[in-house]
């Protein structure tokens, strides 16, 4: 990495995680790359101390691996896994828009159509980051509205996958515009009020993002 960030004395642990976090979803820090507490250090103007404390983080997100020599890398990014995880933020979407249903207002719904927008222009910008963290913030206000702080947590970690994934795997073509009118169709349904058409829409909507990565990766 080119270039130095300095990160604020307070919350020090905190934010080198969500720097970390970010490059590596992002893919600044690529899968494999050597993670040294030293160089991180210097990069963030912080002690070692908060890096280490990050990197454990990280790895508990599945995000770095130590191996028994104490170096740290960034891990690969397994397609083989993106089935399993994808059914299971499929389940606790679905899940979370049973839970949220009573919740969604007409605000809440002209605020998803608002990030829809957004997405599109940013999918017409080329900015794939960008592009993906609107369309998990489109997610977000289902799950949000759930109240269930458990299922939060749990799609929390699910969600940093997927868009490592999603990331790394998919041109902007290849799932957004798509992606775009599956948005549609979720909102469609809330404004009809048809909590099963909104659960059905949700599950379509993982499920052929799930398709056209296995279809990309058949290529």
């Amino acid at each position: 990495m080119e270039g130095s960030v300095k990160i604020k004395r307070t919350f020090m642990r905190d934010e080198a995680y969500d720097i970390l976090q970010n490059w590596i979803i992002a893919g600044k820090l690529e899968p494999g790359a050597l993670l040294r507490d030293q160089d991180l250090s210097d990069l963030l103007g912080i002690s070692r101390t908060p890096i280490r404390e990050a990197l454990l983080r990280l790895e508990r997100d599945g995000l770095v691996v130590t191996k028994p020599n104490r170096s740290t890398t960034v891990t690969q990014v397994h397609f083989e896994e993106a089935a399993n995880i994808y059914l299971l933020v499929e389940t606790l979407e679905s899940l979370a828009m049973d839970q949220a249903f009573p919740n969604i207002t007409d605000d809440v719904i002209r605020e998803m159509e608002e990030l829809n927008e957004q997405f599109i222009d940013q999918l017409h910008t080329g900015d794939k980051v960008a592009a993906f963290q609107i369309d998990s913030e489109f997610h977000q206000k289902i799950i949000d509205l759930s109240n269930n702080p458990e299922l939060v947590k749990l799609l929390a970690n699910l969600k940093i996958k997927v868009q490592r994934m999603e990331i790394y795997y998919f041109s902007l073509a290849d799932n957004g515009e798509k992606s775009i009118h599956e948005h549609k169709v979720i909102i469609d349904s809330l404004k009809k009020k048809c909590k099963k058409s909104a659960k059905e829409a949700i599950q379509s909507n993982w499920r052929n993002s799930l398709s056209r990565m296995m279809d990309r990766n058949l290529e």
